[in-house]
């Protein structure tokens, strides 16, 4: 059975040490590829919008995540504020876009949410949005893992990863997951505040894999360890589904385990250009299952809701 890697870091002191690196990247901030370098020690902010400290939006466990991650018990997900993508569709825009909402927590206080997660039976701890708080998350796990906790640790992002941070999170998360989004970066400067999304999240990517490869169950069937990744079909083809799925066949591994989703519908702003202003058509869902398979991404690992 495979143990959550972070235990390693935990008893070595190196938890620690990574977190005050992290901290050290936070303010003024270069964590992700925007590299803003907001003093958020002074309470300034960039694109995320977020201070030093973690902002909360919730934390419970979920049962709409993938199989892997929901089990029987179900994933111990935490909501972040903020995101330094600013889609202009975002579904959940009133954490994302709303500077003030949730509440801030310190090391201590995000510690307690991760350990009751655990006392709660969920199968992992979820950590939803982490990017611009990443610092604060493993600080807080390091005081967890002396503790007692003991779940996979899931980063689940938008994609947008810088990999100098990425590299300091190897052997503390377990499983990463990313919602990978425009595959051309001119289309992807059109809806979000990201206009290198799809190069940066392809080395992103490569960065994830190359630290956890595909993904990995327990003897009960949950995510252990390894990639999952996500795709939202978009109208049109904006996303570049086919793009993907043929470059997650070819530099990751055709057995990846991928969820071309298709519940994507206006949100936000979407209404205010016309190719994201509707549903994706039936047509389109099946015609991005098919350019999914057709690209390879049909081994174990091959998941769609569509």
């Amino acid at each position: 059975m495979l143990q959550p890697s972070y235990l390693r870091l935990h008893e070595s002191n190196q938890l620690q040490q990574r977190a005050l690196r992290l901290r050290e990247l936070a303010s003024p901030c270069t964590l992700c590829p925007h590299l803003c370098r907001s003093d958020r020690a002074a309470g300034k902010t960039g694109i995320c919008a977020s201070p030093l400290a973690a902002r909360v939006s919730s934390a419970f466990a979920h049962f709409g995540e993938e199989r892997p991650l929901v089990g029987a018990a179900g994933s111990g997900t935490i909501f972040f504020c903020g995101c330094n993508l600013r889609c202009c569709f975002c579904q959940n825009w009133e954490i994302s876009h709303d500077y003030e909402e949730g509440r801030k927590l310190d090391a201590d206080q995000l510690a307690a949410v991760m350990l009751n997660l655990q006392r709660q039976g969920c199968h992992n701890v979820n950590f939803v949005t982490p990017t611009h708080f990443v610092h604060a998350i493993v600080e807080a796990v390091a005081i967890a893992a002396g503790a007692g906790l003991s779940l996979p640790l899931v980063y689940n992002c938008g994609g947008y990863e810088r990999v100098e941070t990425l590299e300091l999170l190897e052997g503390v998360i377990d499983v990463y997951m990313p919602d990978v989004k425009f595959y051309d970066d001119g289309t992807a400067s059109r809806f979000l505040e990201a206009k290198d999304y799809g190069s940066r999240a392809r080395e992103a990517l490569r960065e994830m894999h190359r630290q956890v490869g595909d993904l990995q169950l327990s003897p009960v069937g949950t995510a252990a360890r390894g990639m999952l990744i996500r795709h939202l079909v978009l109208p049109s083809g904006l996303a570049g589904t086919a793009d993907w799925a043929r470059w997650i066949a070819e530099n990751l591994s055709p057995d990846s385990y991928v969820n071309i989703m298709g519940q994507y519908r206006p949100c936000f702003q979407a209404d205010r250009d016309p190719e994201i202003a509707r549903r994706p058509s039936p047509r389109e869902l099946h015609q991005a299952r098919e350019q999914a398979l057709a690209a390879g991404l049909s081994g174990r690992g091959f998941l769609t809701d569509l």
